[in-house]
């Protein structure tokens, strides 16, 4: 009896076959689970998937590398002073600059449920249409030609999606690593590529259930699913293999992971490891050459680890020291000096050790300063929530108290830095106006992007012309964690000619009408109290707009070192921005590409990005308008 793969051989057919003789049977089984040549077209299938995917890199790394040149022609056009640079030049670049625009449309507009659990997030349009196309691919390769008749139908099924899942494990690997080529080639940060890490994973748990079930369905039509469970080892290893697979998608998603995110960690790895074991005890002795889909992402995993070991031990080789501050809204203003981090992107973020607060736990922290700031140390802000943060909020107000009784200089503790990492983001000192828009302890990213311009405009010609940061907080007093920095970068970046606004909305203050003097209404404080307590009204104008020191008076801002002011050189309204008539005032006087980057809460970002993307389409951004580009980097709290 033979089995046909669309040629001229017979399909496998159990004419004849007495299933009862259980020899029979079993030959007959036999038959069926015979792969010699369904092995080499599903080879053939996971070799084509892998193609497609080098494709979509390769596109991507394109893109990418004519981004990265462009930006760098923009800074070295604007040191050689010529007149808008941040916009594009000849024919070329604005056909490149139209397919971007209509692009970023599309992929930037974002869903946030109205209701539902915290942790449930949706992925922006662009990812959700990259995550589609993949599904899309996968199922035609799974699919498309798979007519082999007979016995052997649901065989070839199961046997291509075996292929093809164990395909998903080098890409599954490739996306996870925090070094990865991925990474590298398309300028994509860590944090968006272990999205779509996680949506792999999602892939390979589909594939491995449509091998699971095709199989099982096709013993069951000639009723041999026992026999091949009693007499196969593959079985009984694929069910294990596809039980931790089961764990591994269950445990990723946000609930476990935010419950205890050191022993997910652990798990998560002990856990995956376990899988490969599976997995290897799996595959049948017939294609032991699948088993390189296997090897290869084991040595990726250990070429990622070595690289983080070597850096790590560099880093902490004198490893750095940490003080704390205690400072408003429980949060902990840290400073580590190190000799080892000297450098790093500005939006970059580290996994931080302090042993004396837990042995072996670290956490993920935004660096909020630039490398030629504090005097190039690190500052991080840390709001404390439970575990870790919990743990050095108590120790800096601990420390705030006896240093308020004694004169003791601040006591300091040992810090090990992982990374950084992060900071995969367009240069924003290549776009003509820079929008900062942050809230709460979001500010730590943007606000690295502020003292990073704010050197690089004091030594050198950029082509920024306007810089707008917008900060949302909660209480007034939380102004004090960046103050002194905030006046700095105005100083810098005014010095250098850039127009520049600081609009900070103040949410739920009801000690704001405290600041609300005569002289501080001035200085551009609002607080309308008309509704009750200084939260979350609406103090823009009567179009929407966001008073600026430039509206409102014909000075310049100039920020103040008095004790007795909050921040002079920044405008102060009570309630959230109106960011649509802002945004669209900022791109009506640009004359080149505004770059936005927003860092905080899940609304703020959403609502920053689907303004962006409304606005972009209602300007009709180089479509013959002359309005010109929006780029816009979204960093989210979590992903």
């Amino acid at each position: 009896m033979d089995m046909s793969m669309g040629g001229s051989s017979a399909p496998l057919n159990d004419s004849g076959v007495d299933f009862g003789n259980e020899t029979q049977a079993f030959d007959f089984l036999q038959l069926i689970l015979d792969d010699s040549e369904l092995q080499i077209l599903g080879n053939a299938y996971a070799r084509a998937f892998w193609y497609g995917i080098v494709v979509v890199i390769g596109v991507a790394a394109i893109f990418n590398i004519i981004q990265v040149m462009t930006l760098k022609l923009r800074i070295r056009m604007a040191a050689k002073k010529q007149v808008r640079p941040a916009r594009p030049k000849n024919i070329v670049m604005r056909s490149i600059a139209t397919v971007t625009a209509l692009g970023r449309e599309i992929a930037y507009p974002r869903i946030s449920p109205a209701s539902g659990p915290a942790w449930f997030k949706v992925p922006a349009f662009g990812t959700i249409l990259l995550l589609l196309a993949y599904l899309a691919f996968v199922l035609v390769l799974e699919f498309a030609n798979d007519d082999v008749p007979g016995g052997q139908h649901y065989t070839a099924l199961g046997v291509r999606s075996a292929w093809l899942a164990v395909a998903q494990v080098p890409l599954l690997i490739l996306l996870a690593g925090k070094y990865n080529l991925i990474g590298l080639l398309t300028g994509t940060s860590y944090a968006r590529l272990n999205v779509l890490h996680r949506w792999v994973a999602r892939m390979l748990l589909l594939l491995a259930t449509i091998h699971f079930g095709t199989q099982n369905y096709g013993w069951d039509q000639y009723g041999l699913r026992k026999l091949e469970w009693s007499t196969d080892s593959c079985p009984p290893t694929g069910i294990a293999a596809y039980a931790i697979l089961l764990w591994l998608n269950l445990s990723t998603l946000a609930p476990f992971r935010y419950f205890a995110y050191e022993f997910f960690v652990v798990q998560h790895l002990v856990t995956f490891f376990g899988f490969i074991i599976a997995v290897m005890m799996h595959l049948p002795s017939t294609a032991l050459y699948s088993r390189v889909y296997i090897y290869i992402p084991i040595v990726l995993w250990f070429l990622d680890r070595v690289i983080r070991s070597l850096r790590y031990f560099y880093n902490n080789v004198r490893p750095g020291r940490a003080t704390f501050e205690a400072m408003d809204g429980d949060v902990t203003r840290i400073r580590i000096t190190s000799k080892q981090v000297r450098s790093w992107a500005p939006g970059a973020y580290v996994l931080l050790s302090i042993p004396a607060f837990g042995f072996g736990q670290s956490h993920p922290a935004t660096i909020a300063s630039a490398p030629t700031s504090h005097s190039n140390d690190l500052v991080f802000i840390l709001k404390g929530h439970r575990g870790f943060t919990n743990h050095i909020l108590k120790s800096a107000k601990s420390s705030s108290a006896l240093k308020g009784r004694e004169e003791t200089p601040p006591k300091s503790y040992v810090a090990l830095i992982d990374g950084p990492y992060g900071g995969q983001h367009s240069d924003f000192a290549a776009f003509d106006t820079v929008v900062l828009i942050s809230g709460s302890t979001g500010v730590t990213f943007t606000l690295s992007i502020l003292l990073d311009l704010a050197h690089r405009a004091s030594t050198q010609s950029l082509p920024v012309r306007t810089l707008e940061f917008i900060w949302v907080v909660k209480d007034i007093s939380w102004i004090r964690w960046i103050s002194d920095e905030l006046t700095a970068a105005n100083h810098q970046l005014r010095t250098a000619g850039i127009e520049t606004a600081f609009s900070i909305f103040v949410t739920c203050d009801s000690t704001f009408s405290t600041f609300s003097t005569d002289e501080d209404k001035a200085s551009g404080c609002q607080c309308d109290k008309s509704l009750g307590p200084c939260c979350c009204i609406d103090a823009a104008d009567d179009e929407g707009m966001v008073p600026t020191k430039s509206e409102e008076s014909a000075g310049p801002a100039v920020c103040s070192d008095k004790s007795d002011s909050i921040l002079p050189c920044a405008t102060l309204i009570s309630g959230r921005p109106s960011l649509k008539p802002l945004l669209w005032r900022l791109l009506d006087d640009a004359e080149g590409e505004t770059g936005i980057a927003v860092c905080g809460p899940l609304g703020l970002s959403t609502t920053v990005r689907n303004t962006v993307s409304e606005i972009s389409d209602e300007r009709a951004v180089h479509k013959g308008t002359g309005a010109q580009g929006i780029y816009l980097h979204a960093e989210d709290f979590s992903l």
